[in-house]
This record gives C-alpha cells, sequence and structure tokens, in this order.
C-alpha cells in the first residue's frame, strides 16, 4: 500500500538443494588421520609423557593427574572419531551447465555457488597424506572476493577429470573472467 509505510512481501525463493555428487569414502580415513596427527596425537603424546614423569618423579600426583589428562584426552579422540563423518555428509560438489556449486565445512558448514562466468584458474593438489589416501583436492579460483572454492577428497582420477570438466565448461561460457 502507498504511504503505509510496509514493504511488499518478497516473492518465495525455493531452498537450495544440496550438491548431488559425494566425495569418495577414503576421505572419512584421510580425516581421520589427519585429526589423529594434528590434534589427537599431540594430545595423547603429552598425556603419555605426564604419565611416565608422574609415575617416575611423582607418584603421589596420580590421583589429580589422572582424571586432568582423560579430561584432556577424550575431547580429542571424540573430535577425531566425529568431525570426519560430519564433514563427509556435508562434503559434496555438482557441475552444472552454468556455475559450480560446493558445501563443506564440519562445524562451520556453507554453500557456495560460483559462476563458470567467473573462474579464473582450476588447480589440483595432492598433498603427501592425501596421495597416501589416493585423493586429491580440486582448488577452483573466481573473480570473487569470497575467495576460492575448495573441493575436498575427490580421487586422484575424479580430480584430474573434474578440473578438465571445469576448465572446459568455464572456456564455453561467456562472461568477465574470461
Amino acid at each position: 500500500m502507498p504511504g503505509s509505510g510496509t514493504a511488499p512481501p518478497l516473492p518465495a525463493v525455493p531452498a537450495l538443494r544440496p550438491p548431488r555428487h559425494r566425495v569418495d569414502p577414503r576421505a572419512r580415513r584421510w580425516w581421520t588421520v589427519r585429526a589423529l596427527l594434528t590434534v589427537g596425537g599431540p594430545v595423547l603424546l603429552t598425556a603419555v609423557a605426564l604419565t611416565v614423569c608422574a609415575l617416575l618423579f611423582f607418584p603421589g600426583a596420580l590421583p589429580w593427574l589422572g582424571p586432568l589428562l582423560a579430561a584432556a584426552v577424550a575431547p580429542a579422540l571424540t573430535f577425531a572419531a566425529l568431525m570426519p563423518r560430519v564433514r563427509y555428509a556435508v562434503h559434496a560438489w555438482e557441475l552444472g551447465e552454468r556455475a559450480v556449486y560446493a558445501s563443506d565445512g564440519w562445524y562451520r558448514q556453507r554453500r557456495r555457488i560460483a559462476p563458470l562466468s567467473r573462474v579464473q584458474t582450476v588447480d589440483t593438489v595432492r598433498g603427501p597424506l592425501e596421495r597416501r589416501f589416493g585423493l586429491a583436492t580440486v582448488t577452483v579460483t573466481t573473480a570473487s572476493t569470497a575467495g576460492d572454492i575448495r573441493i575436498r577428497g575427490l580421487s586422484a582420477a575424479g580430480a584430474d577429470e573434474l578440473a578438465r570438466r571445469i576448465g572446459a565448461a568455464a572456456q564455453l561460457v561467456p562472461g568477465d573472467a574470461a
């Protein structure tokens, strides 16, 4: 209504469905090993070192040190056990006719859609641990301030094929990044 001070209702926007393609199932093991190396390993190593020192030099400290170490180790092991499952459930990707769509994250989840017309480069990265599991990451750099789109946990062959397909599709779409 003119002059009433209220804005007209916005049209209904369809819900964004999850991307169709899942990452390789080996990604769960890769994420588990990474969690153990970066979080669980240092915590367990510290707990073992403190326990050995207490046994050798301060036996009276064990009654209070044991529960303290258990309180530190339990969250690290829980993280290493649960994070890969949550991450695998969320990580997905899709290549459409006009855009690349990816969802990722385990704690802070996000979905990104990048128009193919904005794609500048497509890279395939294989870190040492990824190579051990036969996996790779595809990084799509766009003309956007939001940053790159990273599709992690793909099979090495699947990553190469996806990078090739994204590059070819970006060449076919007219736009400002071509």
